[in-house]
């Protein structure tokens, strides 16, 4: 038994440290591409004549497109490969992202989100599905919750190079907003090359981990996967229709919608309490330094107490109260620690909620289902963006224009209380 566990911590260690730090650069650079427009909005909109619904919409027009291949691209990573699949979207959005720089209008600023979604469409629910061919069930949410340390530090390390880049308006004859496309697409390109060497489609096929290894990982998995019982087996037709995952999508649309809501809106909220550039940029920064540590303690302590569904509903639950309460504290300050408390909150979710996402689906149908509750969840920011815009033109509140973040936040909130209490999940203790 001594043996068998030190085999066990010696492989997971290996395959940690060969996969981890890589997909969660490239998730990195991949939220950075995705919600940099938050940035260039503070020269974009007023150089090419973009209103506050219009942004909204291609805001959101972003999570149609993404919407719309989701589920194809999951299926195909399962086809042709990992290594190959992940390269493809990774240059794929690299380069749609620096044509960003091309948009003259509303027209043609919706239909370069919408590419950017259909191009970025199967990263993040296939590295999902990557992780548990490799990490058995009881290790995931520490693991989704570690990669997805990705997303605030993407947060802190690209507020503020965002805001240094818009300085760089006039060189070369490009406006500032216009080197935050090209030169923030530039790592997506080089990385996707660099996923071909890298990145192994599974534990028969590496090299890196010795026979034994091999053999003790590929056993588990296999056994864990003979034992799932939950979502039946079928179609991918079957799977996206069942109420478990459509339940879930909704779940996640809580903590999504915060997550592309306050990255396209946040910097033109802080800017509006009359900061520079460089300043927003530092300030925006600020709660991700929070999150990124918090996320990796919540996904801890979900594993070490095997508990999921309470991990996710009270923080989920907290960061649309705190994000209400931005209204009645229409402040510098007060406006910060909230939006703190709302980023921690929403981030600590996803390491708890994805490992229950992943735990309810059967290995047949976790490549359809995992992607259709991304999908789903994630394109709900479509609707949220809109209704932000249209919020933001009528009213030029910014702290008004997050309602539509706080209601996602407590109905996903509510809908997994209900399901929990449909799977007889206890309280914590």
């Amino acid at each position: 038994m001594a043996d068998q566990s030190a085999l066990e911590k010696a492989t997971l260690r290996r395959v940690s440290f060969r996969l981890l730090p890589f997909l969660m650069l490239a998730y990195l650079v991949c939220y950075i591409d995705r919600v940099n427009a938050g940035f260039a909005a503070l020269q974009m909109n007023k150089d090419i004549g973009l209103s506050g619904t219009v942004f909204g919409l291609g805001g959101g027009i972003f999570f149609v497109g993404y919407f719309l291949f989701e589920v194809p691209s999951n299926l195909a990573l399962e086809r042709f490969g990992a290594r190959r699949w992940i390269c493809r979207i990774m240059i794929t959005w690299g380069l749609v992202s620096a044509g960003m720089v091309a948009v003259v209008g509303p027209n043609s600023f919706v239909a370069a989100r919408f590419l950017l979604g259909a191009a970025e469409a199967g990263f993040f629910p296939g590295v999902i599905l990557y992780l548990t061919y490799w990490f058995p069930a009881e290790q995931r949410a520490r693991i989704i919750g570690i990669f997805m340390v990705a997303i605030p530090v993407s947060g802190f390390v690209g507020s503020p190079i965002s805001g240094a880049l818009l300085g760089m308006d006039g060189l070369l004859g490009l406006r500032g907003w216009q080197w935050v496309f090209i030169l923030e697409a530039v790592p997506a390109v080089l990385l996707g090359f660099v996923c071909l060497a890298w990145l192994t489609d599974g534990p028969a096929q590496a090299r890196w981990l010795t026979d034994e290894q091999r053999t003790w990982l590929a056993g588990r998995l296999e056994q864990e996967r003979r034992q799932t019982k939950r979502v039946a087996h079928g179609s991918a037709w079957k799977v996206v229709r069942n109420p478990t995952v459509l339940a879930l999508a909704i779940v996640y649309a809580g903590g999504a919608t915060a997550s592309s809501g306050l990255g396209l809106w946040q910097p033109q909220f802080i800017k509006s309490f009359g900061l520079s550039n460089q300043e927003v940029g530092w300030v925006n920064a600020l709660p991700y330094v929070f999150s990124a540590v918090a996320m990796i303690w919540w996904g801890q302590r979900s594993d070490q107490r095997n508990e999921r569904l309470w991990h996710t509903a009270i923080p989920l639950g907290l960061s649309g109260i705190a994000l209400a309460l931005c209204i009645p504290f229409p402040l510098l300050v007060p406006t910060i620690v909230l939006l703190c408390v709302c980023v921690v909150c929403t981030s600590v979710t996803r390491g708890p909620f994805w490992a229950l996402a992943s735990e309810f689906l059967s290995a047949p149908s976790a490549a359809a289902g995992i992607a259709m509750v991304n999908a789903l969840g994630t394109g709900c920011g479509f609707i949220c963006n809109v209704l932000m815009g249209r919020i933001y033109d009528g009213t030029h509140s910014y702290p008004l224009t997050m309602l539509p973040i706080v209601g996602f936040a407590l109905v996903g909130t509510v809908v997994l209380l209900v399901l929990g209490q449909a799977k007889r999940v206890p309280a914590p203790a």
